[in-house]
This record gives structure tokens, C-alpha cells and sequence, in this order.
């Protein structure tokens, strides 16, 4: 079985949210610890997450082109972040809540559009996110969180977590969820109620994120009560931690998308549902040239194919306004 405690840096990049480009940077200004093995970079796991996880509350201002880091209490968000610099057009932060690689595509247009501007991005869960726009520490965020009374994502907790603060949610793209387990499924996981097995072992993911959103209101549904699920207290922070951890065989089950479980070995991919990933936008600030910029990308076909390449995204509706608050 394939050493899931020791990472390329393409396993970093999707574990971060970030592209590899960005993995080496971070080794290059030795803000992650990493060695040879022949020819191949490697990075040990836990310098992954003790780099993902820690407190990033920083922010840059910027003297004659040179960076300077210092503390920003209004911004308590656990992440990696680029910076906004000199040339911003008005020397505040341009924020993108959340963590899939799609808001890199979409940051990486945003710089180049004529009307955008370089951003900051925020790499926490969805309902964190939403939260930090509510307080007007983010200027953009992300969610895909469902609702298991009503079986539709996002709106209600918009409309719920931005009381007062209407809203513009924005279709990005839809994936699927599922199991990851073993391959070839020894302990036959097939459903939600199987999680409260005896013999069943999970591992969840942290508090905030969608796919935690998800299991927990499929319990809630089901009646089932949390402390009957084994390994539901302990906590990893990516899909592709997650997954990793059910090849090595230290866990049953674990909950994520398809994506992921094309890229690690040992795992096979059940699936449970398609979800909806959207991007939600203060209404006062829609008409502003950056984010009209941001609404033309995500209808341009260039991006269009850009995410068809990356693959694993039902596109059908990217771009799409699929409710407003």
C-alpha cells in the first residue's frame, strides 16, 4: 500500500486547495518542511496539517514592493492566504471564502480580468465562511450546505447566517458525494445507517465544513444519535486526508467526493448525493466592477473548459443565480 504519511507535492496541492505552483513557493520561502527522496519532493502529512490548521492571522501591507506581515485580530480565520498589494484599487483586502480548487481558477482569472483585482483567499468550510461575510471580514464566500428538511442547498443558510444582508447566490458547479471505503467494500457500507454499525469505523471531518453539514443532518434525519458512531469525535481537515486515512486501512469510512477517491490508491468511491457548490455576493456590492468581473468569468466559456479539464464538475448550470435573500 502506497505511503499515504509522506506526500508528493500534487497530494499537497489538493489537500491545501492550492496549485502546485504555490506548493513550491511555500517550500522555497521554507513556510513548509520538505525533502528528497532521489529526484522527488516529499512532504510529510503532519507538516501538512500543522500548516493548514494553524492560526493564520496576517495580513500584508506592502513598503517600496517589499511584503510585510503583521496581526490582524478581525481576521481569526485558520489559512493560507494571498495578498492583496500596492495596486489594489483601494488598499483593502479582496476576500474569497472556501476551499475547493475552483476559487484558485477563479482567483487566478479574477487577477487577469480587466475590471478585477488580486485576492486574498480564506481556505475554511462554508459555514465559517459565511459567517466571516457576515461580519465583513470576507468579501466573497463559497458553500455547499444542505438543508435536511428541505432538501435544497445554501439558501436557508444564507438567509439564516447573513440575517439582514441580502444576498445573490450564484451557482459554481455540482459534485458528488459519497463513501470512501476499502476496496472492494469488505464491510459492504452502502447507506447512512450503516455508519452506526459496531463494526464500522469512521472518520469525520472538521465542524463548519459542508460535508460535516451533511453527515450530521443525515444523522439528525435518521434518528441516529452521534455517540453511536465510532470515530465520529476525531477530525481531519481535507477530502484527500480523509480518504488516505481509509487506504491505510486505520478506518472503515470517511466522507467526501468522487474526485478524491479517482486520486489515492486502496480506496473505492460509493455514491450518496449530488451537491450544489455556490458562490454568495452582498447585493450592495454586485454591481461593483470586481465583482461583475467575477460574474463574467463564471459564465465565460474559457472558464467553462478550464473546470470540464480539471474534471469531477457538473457545469450544467455554472453561472446560473439560484436564489437571492
Amino acid at each position: 500500500m502506497k505511503d499515504k504519511t509522506s506526500l508528493s507535492t500534487q497530494e499537497v496541492a489538493e489537500i491545501l486547495n492550492i496549485s502546485k505552483n504555490t506548493v513550491y513557493q511555500l517550500i522555497k520561502r521554507r513556510e513548509l518542511p520538505s525533502y528528497r527522496v532521489g529526484r522527488k519532493v516529499r512532504i510529510d502529512l503532519q507538516d501538512v496539517e500543522y500548516y493548514k490548521n494553524k492560526s493564520r492571522t496576517v495580513s500584508e501591507s506592502v513598503s517600496q514592493g517589499i511584503l510585510q506581515r503583521q496581526r490582524v485580530d478581525t481576521l481569526p480565520l485558520k489559512a493560507e492566504m494571498r495578498y492583496f498589494d500596492s495596486q489594489s484599487k483601494d488598499n483593502k483586502a479582496f476576500i474569497i471564502c472556501g476551499q475547493d480548487v475552483i476559487l484558485d481558477t477563479l482567483t487566478r482569472y479574477l487577477e487577469r480580468h480587466p475590471n478585477g483585482c488580486k485576492s486574498l483567499r480564506y481556505y475554511t468550510g462554508s459555514y465559517n465562511g459565511l459567517i466571516e461575510l457576515y461580519r465583513g471580514n470576507a468579501t466573497v464566500a463559497s458553500c455547499h450546505l444542505w438543508n435536511g428538511d428541505t432538501g435544497e442547498y445554501n439558501i436557508s443558510y444564507v438567509r439564516s447566517l447573513l440575517p439582514g444582508t441580502p444576498c445573490v447566490i450564484i451557482h459554481l458547479a455540482c459534485r458528488m458525494q459519497g463513501f470512501y471505503v476499502a476496496k472492494g467494500n469488505p464491510k459492504n457500507i452502502t447507506n447512512w445507517e450503516d455508519l452506526a454499525r459496531s463494526d464500522v469505523l469512521m472518520v469525520n471531518r472538521e465542524k463548519g465544513c459542508g460535508v460535516r453539514v451533511l453527515i450530521d443532518e443525515h444523522l439528525r434525519k435518521l434518528n441516529i444519535s452521534h455517540k453511536t458512531v465510532n470515530g465520529y469525535t476525531v477530525e481531519d481537515f481535507s477530502h484527500l486526508a480523509v480518504a488516505s486515512t481509509v487506504a491505510r486501512g486505520d478506518v472503515d469510512v470517511a466522507v467526501g467526493n468522487e474526485k478524491t477517491a479517482l486520486q489515492v490508491q486502496g480506496v473505492d468511491f460509493i455514491p450518496i448525493q449530488k451537491e450544489k457548490y455556490d458562490l454568495v455576493i452582498k447585493k450592495e456590492d454586485v454591481n461593483k466592477p470586481e465583482f461583475q468581473a467575477i460574474i463574467d468569468i463564471i459564465n465565460s466559456k474559457e472558464f467553462h473548459k478550464e473546470l470540464l479539464g480539471i474534471g469531477g464538475y457538473d457545469i450544467s448550470e455554472t453561472g446560473k443565480i439560484v436564489g437571492e435573500t
